[in-house]
């Protein structure tokens, strides 16, 4: 029996366990200290290898970050029968329900959280991820706005794009703020509230704000 890599390779079951360990250790590592500073001697250390064995396993850092990534977006949907983001407006009640597993595994959250915000910076090996990541999403979200707000007889989706980046980016900032200070919000609480009150928005928009403090 065999399992695969992300890149579909098949592996032997003890190389797989031990590849698990590996990503594992560079999720801890990497959330703790960056990249640029999580090295590979300190995931070989946490793991009982040298630093040649956890390259004989990746080959390189970079691509070590490349598969942290692809296994953390296989947890987001690890309990899903499917094994993929559900499309139109399920994607909402999906995207609140990984809210509250992300509440049950800070490392991930924490490991996301700190590569997203160096991906910024020139040259980061995982840019281009979370550059395809965003894109992505952004469609994903405006495809199930747009469904819903068919389904709702709602004409005017001319907030849809900026509601789209609006539930991504409170989501991430909800996240920030609960590693910051996890014993003052329940995360999935609070993205819950937050994307209820996006998606409201987009169907049943209100006054301009000028009216509430003008």
């Amino acid at each position: 029996m065999t399992d695969e890599t992300s890149n579909g390779a098949r592996v032997r079951p003890s190389t797989a366990h031990k590849r698990t360990e590996i990503l594992k250790a560079a999720v801890e590592i990497f959330g703790n200290k960056g990249y640029a500073n999580g090295t590979l001697a300190d995931i070989a250390e946490q793991v009982g290898m040298t630093h040649a064995g956890v390259l004989h396993h990746f080959g390189s850092k970079q691509k070590l970050l490349l598969e942290v990534l692809s296994y953390r977006d296989q947890a987001d949907v690890a309990d899903l029968e499917e094994k993929h983001i559900p499309g139109g407006p399920d994607l909402f009640i999906h995207l609140v329900r990984t809210a509250f597993a992300n509440a049950r595994r800070p490392g991930i959250v924490q490991t996301y959280t700190v590569l997203s915000s160096e991906a910024v910076t020139d040259g980061h090996p995982g840019r281009s991820y979370f550059e395809e990541r965003y894109t992505t999403l952004r469609r994903e979200v405006s495809n199930a706005f747009a469904e819903l707000c068919a389904r709702q007889g709602v004409t005017d989706r001319s907030t849809v794009a900026v509601a789209s980046a609006s539930i991504l980016a409170v989501m991430d900032g909800l996240q920030l703020q609960w590693l910051l200070e996890p014993e003052v919000m329940d995360l999935g609480e609070a993205n819950e509230f937050a994307i209820r009150a996006i998606v409201n928005a987009v169907l049943q928009p209100g006054p301009e704000l000028e009216s509430y403090v003008g």
